[in-house]
């Protein structure tokens, strides 16, 4: 018997300080899954199984730290995609990103940006192992 029966699959979360421009940033520039939770929470919905809660917090401080990752097939794409709606990617000149903010110097091809409260995000380039993934609709 496991030590924690768990009764749905484990998620994770973080905090905004703006619920609604978080919603619009994940729906509408990400073109993510975004439900209303309870007590004004945010459900990202990844699949099926994944889901990442997003909270309201007054005086919010974002992470130093990626806190979520999307991997997609192609880089190049996503960040043109991205920045076709207003993404604005990060420079770090320390490791050596490009001029679009893509780190190519050893391991997944990776740029990171931020959402509305601050916090880091990547899209990072992944091989497809099975078959490709679709968000539910």
């Amino acid at each position: 018997m496991p030590t924690l029966e768990l009764t749905r699959p484990p998620f994770s979360g973080f905090a905004v300080d703006d619920i609604d421009a978080a919603r619009a940033f994940y729906a509408d520039t990400l073109g993510l899954t975004v439900l209303d939770g309870e007590m004004g929470l945010l459900r990202l919905q990844l699949s099926d199984a994944v889901e990442v809660l997003i909270y309201p917090r007054e005086h919010h401080h974002p992470a130093p730290y990626t806190i979520l990752n999307f991997p997609v097939a192609d880089i190049e794409a996503a960040v043109d995609a991205l920045a076709a709606k207003g993404v604005v990617f990060q420079q770090y000149p320390d490791m050596g990103t490009d001029d679009r903010g893509i780190f190519r110097h050893g391991g997944p091809l990776i740029a990171w940006f931020t959402d509305p409260a601050g916090n880091v995000l990547s899209v990072l380039e992944a091989k497809i192992t099975r078959s490709v993934y679709r968000p539910p609709r």
